[in-house]
């Protein structure tokens, strides 16, 4: 597992801490060490999944310095990687939570959104999905799956128009579960987790497949098709 990812199982909760030291940027070690902790969770037998990230920062998503920087091969690795562990969050058979400890951008912001509730730290923090104001034109797969965070009215400005909310903003649209004083947002979030872990664990995995089989069958068809354009270094 990365080492800018920890694991801890407490409670049946399994607690899965983003922390570089910085803004947690996403290369393929990220992908790595949270496929890693999944797995992990997943043989531990967890209830539920919280994944939180440091004061401060949630993700600030793509390392936009690195990648562009790689090697064709490895390159195209990091992108595909990318695009697997997002669904993966997404069709975890386990319930999610996402402690959003700080600012959520990109593909920061589209990790928090695949979970099942995202509990948000109040203070000068920004959700925005920026990739059409940073030169990167949205896959389908990710326009497929965000939808369930992310309802009709909202998405031409939460997509399109790349509006950065506060937390009350994406509150008020439906997009987050709720909004918490920074120092109780991991509480909040093993909390509900708490509350989701009584769930059957046949039941959900069953049903949480099945309803969102659909969706992620139209994303998978596209992923190769679609990586991730990273913008022109001279952006």
């Amino acid at each position: 597992m990365a080492d800018t990812i920890s694991y801890d199982l407490r409670d049946n909760i399994a607690q899965i801490t983003l922390d570089d030291g910085k803004v947690n940027a996403m290369a393929l070690p990220f992908f790595e060490g949270l496929a890693a902790a999944f797995d992990r969770a997943e043989k531990d037998g967890a209830r539920a999944v919280v994944i939180a990230g440091r004061p401060g920062f949630f993700s600030a998503g793509l390392n936009l310095k690195l990648l562009p920087t790689l090697p064709p091969d490895e390159l195209k690795k990091s992108m595909l990687a990318f695009p697997r562990i997002m669904l993966r969050a997404y069709t975890l058979p386990i319930p999610t939570v996402a402690a959003v400890t700080g600012h959520a951008v990109a593909g920061g912001a589209l990790l928090a959104y695949l979970c099942d509730l995202r509990f948000v730290a109040d203070g000068p923090f920004r959700l925005q999905m920026n990739e059409t104001q940073i030169g990167i034109p949205l896959p389908t797969w990710i326009l497929t799956v965000v939808q369930g965070a992310i309802t009709p009215r909202w998405q031409t400005e939460a997509l399109l128009h790349a509006r950065a909310y506060s937390p009350a903003e994406a509150k008020e649209r439906g997009m987050v579960t709720d909004v918490v004083p920074a120092d109780q947002v991991i509480d909040a979030a093993r909390t509900a987790a708490a509350g989701l872990a009584s769930l059957d664990t046949r039941a959900y995995a069953l049903s949480k497949q099945r309803l969102r089989a659909m969706a992620v069958r139209w994303a998978e068809e596209r992923v190769e098709t679609e990586l991730v354009a990273l913008p022109s270094p001279a952006r």
